[in-house]
């Protein structure tokens, strides 16, 4: 794989296809963990016979940089990352990965290709640690080898365009998880599932999945990778909600910051089962003013149009609100170090 510096010329660097000159990278075996190392970013040589590629023990993360004014660059809530990690890691049977080594991968990588952290608007380093099973053999339990890398990738929007509103497909049938499941693990294998998924979406001429609840197909969960969320104005006020963290639901970092900015933006906040027939009869009569889905790459994405088997409905005016807009600029704000970091969420790369 040849790797494009993000300093060289180009169009737009999209997202997750340029990789910085860099990785970093430890070994695990039981004896424990070697010290981190800087590598030249490199392809893998792995044997047929790699655990990895049969029994699927493949963990990842999702993180950013950005560069401030002050010439620091700065992680956004990586220890939360780090401890996310560690629950993957023990759903998975693998080992966990402290989470001072975990940031000193990461900063190591950040600190070596620093000067590939774009600085243009709407651009940020994106970060990807993962982990995978490494031992070669067939047998049938935890592999006793694993790799940890830690990946850089200089990228543009996540979605084509300044700020989209989406459209999005339910899947009424095809669950992204099931209960007791390794829905609330960042595992690789959950996202090969909802490949289907997305194409069936595609096919529809939606940007995006909805999934509904394994049990009864009427709840909503996630959207794609992302964590989901409605507005809704009643008589009592303004309301956002989201669906509550479960075994089938990623413990977003986003999701949990939005959270945070919604109460200080005076929004009452409700973290409770949705139906997709509230999502539905909601926007339909005007009480689901916007709808939004968010996670690391996209940050907040609107949703404007819901397709499924009964047809579509239109969210608002099927525009971004001005609620999706103001909590994407208050976090984009103190991401970028243009607002205050009131709670302390941005950590410096020394």
């Amino acid at each position: 794989m040849s790797t494009t510096s993000a300093t060289s010329p180009s169009t737009g660097l999209g997202f997750g296809r340029v990789f910085t000159d860099h990785l970093t990278s430890m070994s695990w075996t039981p004896g424990g963990w070697e010290r981190p190392q800087v590598r030249r970013f490199h392809n893998l040589s792995l044997s047929p016979a790699t655990m990895v590629l049969h029994y699927g023990q493949a963990i990842f993360e999702g993180l950013k940089a950005y560069p401030h004014a002050d010439g620091e660059i700065r992680l956004f809530r990586p220890e939360l990352n780090a401890r996310r990690f560690q629950l993957s890691a023990e759903r998975m049977a693998m080992p966990e990965l402290p989470v001072d080594d975990f940031l000193e991968c990461v900063s190591l990588l950040v600190s070596t290709d620093r000067a590939q952290v774009p600085d243009r608007p709407g651009h940020s380093l994106y970060l990807r640690p993962l982990m995978i099973a490494t031992e070669v053999t067939l047998g049938t339990r935890p592999a006793e080898e694993y790799l940890f890398l830690v990946i850089g990738s200089p990228s543009g929007p996540y979605f084509a365009g300044d700020f989209p509103a989406i459209t999005v497909w339910v899947s009424e049938d095809l669950p992204r998880a099931h209960p007791g499941g390794t829905g609330n693990a960042k595992c690789a294998g959950n996202y090969a599932a909802g490949m289907a998924v997305q194409r069936s979406a595609a096919a529809h001429g939606a940007d995006q999945v909805v999934f509904l609840d394994a049990r009864e197909h009427r709840y909503l969960e996630e959207l794609g990778g992302m964590n989901l969320f409605l507005v809704r104005d009643d008589p009592g006020g303004t309301t956002l909600v989201t669906p509550p963290l479960s075994d089938t639901i990623l413990h977003g970092i986003t999701r949990a910051s939005i959270l945070t900015l919604a109460a200080d933006l005076g929004l009452r906040v409700e973290e409770r089962p949705v139906t997709l027939a509230e999502w539905r009869d909601g926007s339909r009569k005007g009480s689901v003013v916007e709808s939004f889905a968010c996670g690391t790459a996209a940050v907040v994405t609107p949703i404007g149009r819901v397709r499924d088997a009964a047809g579509e409905f239109v969210i608002g005016d099927g525009t971004p609100g001005r609620w999706s807009t103001r909590l994407r600029t208050e976090l984009l704000a103190i991401q970028k170090g243009t607002a205050p970091d009131r709670h302390g969420w941005m950590r410096p790369v020394r």
